[in-house]
C-alpha cells in the first residue's frame, strides 16, 4: 500500500476528523495539510488557543544503562522508569525522591505497565519473562513464562485482570494477570512485535511490529479483524489507542506519527518535526490541559503538537542524548521523559500554567 498517496487522499477526511479525545469541542480547520516542520522560531499555537508553558521541574539520576520506559501510576502519585540495567525505579514525580529499586530480573528491560489501582507494576524483560510487582513493598509476586524471546512490550487492561504482551518471537500473548497463567497465545507477527495496548473495554488488542504492520486483534478469539501498513519506508514502532478508543496512534521510522481511524483505515493526521529513524520512541497523548501529542525525538528533545492542527506548539529541551520515554500524567499538566546511554536521566517538566 503506498501510504503517502493514502495520506495525500485522506488530507480531506482531517477537516471532518472528530475528536480523539472526549469532552473536546470539534475545532474547525482550514489550513492546509502540513508536510514540512516548522522552524523553530515559527513554534506557535493556533490563534486564540493557549500554548503549553513546560518547564524542567525535577532531573532524575541512578539509571546505569539506557531508560527504556517511563509510566506514571494512574492515581499520580508515583513514576516508574525502566531501563538496560535490569532495574525498575519507582520515584516521586513531585519531589524527584527515588523511592524503591525493583530488582529480580537478569537481563534489561524494555516496558513496564501499571495496574489500574496502582498496586501492581508489570515489567518486560529480554531474559524472555514478565514479572508482577507489589509496588509498596518492592516484592515479585508473579513472574510470567512462555514467551520464547525478549519481551518488548506489555500492557493491562483497564480493569487489570489482563496483561497483554509482545516479544521477540513474533507471539502476542494474553494472561491472566491474578494467576499469572497464559491464556492465549497469537503468532502475531514475522518479525519483533514492539507495541501492544488494549482498547477501553478490553475487546479489542492492537499490535505492531517491526514488520511494518499494524493490527487490531479481537481479545477473546484471537482473530485478527484489521491490518494497517505504513509503507516500506515507514516501519512502525509504537501503537495505541486514543483515550476515546476510536483511533489509534502510530510512531514510525520516517519520522511522522500518524493518528489512524482504524475502522476504515485512513490515516486522519501526521504530525512531523522531530526525528525518528532508528529508534522505538513512543508518543503519547496529553489531555489534562490543552489536547497535545507528545514524542521523544532522536535531537535530544520532547515535542508537543496540538492535536487537531498538527503544529509543533512547544520543544522541551535539556536532555544530552535520543529521548526514547514520554509520559503524561493522568491528572495534571506534567510530562516525564527518559533518555539513553550518554544521559541516562528521568526528567519531569510541568506547564507553569497548570
Amino acid at each position: 500500500m503506498d501510504t503517502r498517496k493514502e495520506m495525500e487522499e485522506s488530507s480531506t477526511d482531517e477537516d471532518a476528523a472528530s475528536q480523539t479525545t472526549e469532552d473536546d469541542p470539534q475545532v474547525p480547520e482550514r489550513q492546509e495539510p502540513q508536510t514540512q516542520p516548522p522552524p523553530p522560531a515559527a513554534v506557535s499555537a493556533p490563534s486564540g488557543r493557549e500554548r503549553p508553558h513546560y518547564e524542567l521541574r525535577h532531573t532524575m539520576r541512578g539509571h546505569t544503562s539506557s531508560i527504556s520506559a517511563v509510566k506514571f501510576s494512574p492515581d499520580g502519585t508515583l513514576l516508574a522508569s525502566c531501563g538496560n540495567d535490569r532495574v525498575v525505579k519507582i520515584w516521586s514525580p513531585f519531589t524527584g525522591e527515588l523511592i524503591r529499586n525493583l530488582n529480580g530480573h537478569t537481563k534489561g528491560l524494555s516496558d513496564i505497565a501499571w495496574s489500574s489501582d496502582s498496586v501492581y507494576l508489570a515489567s518486560a524483560s529480554d531474559d524472555t519473562t514478565i514479572r508482577i510487582w507489589d509496588v509498596d513493598s518492592g516484592i515479585t509476586s508473579r513472574t510470567l513464562r512462555g514467551h520464547t524471546s525478549y519481551v518488548f512490550c506489555v500492557n493491562y487492561n483497564s480493569t487489570s485482570n489482563l496483561l497483554v504482551s509482545g516479544a521477540c518471537d513474533g507471539d502476542v500473548r494474553i494472561w491472566n494477570a491474578s494467576k499469572g497463567k497464559c491464556m492465549k497465545t497469537i503468532h502475531a507477527h514475522l518479525d519483533y512485535v514492539t507495541a501492544v495496548h488494549f482498547n477501553r473495554d478490553a475487546t479489542l488488542i492492537v499490535s505492531c511490529s517491526l514488520d511494518g504492520l499494524i493490527r487490531i486483534w479481537n481479545t477473546t478469539s484471537g482473530q485478527c479483524l484489521k491490518t494497517l501498513a505504513e509503507g516500506h519506508d515507514a516501519i512502525c514502532q509504537h501503537v495505541q489507542f486514543s483515550p476515546n478508543s476510536k483511533y489509534i496512534l502510530s510512531t514510525a521510522h520516517d519520522s511522522a506519527i500518524r493518528l489512524w481511524d482504524y475502522q476504515t483505515s485512513r490515516c486522519l493526521k501526521t504530525y512531523v518535526g522531530h526525528t525518528n529513524q532508528k529508534y522505538c520512541i513512543a508518543a503519547c497523548f496529553s489531555v489534562t490541559g490543552g489536547k497535545w501529542i507528545v514524542s521523544g525525538s532522536e535531537d535530544n528533545k520532547v515535542y508537543l503538537w496540538d492535536l487537531q492542527t498538527r503544529e509543533v506548539v512547544q520543544m522541551l529541551e535539556g536532555h544530552t542524548d535520543v529521548v526514547v520515554a514520554v509520559a503524561t500524567h493522568p491528572q495534571q499538566n506534567m510530562i516525564a521523559s527518559g533518555s539513553m546511554d550518554s544521559d541516562l536521566t528521568v526528567r519531569i517538566w510541568a506547564d507553569r500554567a497548570g
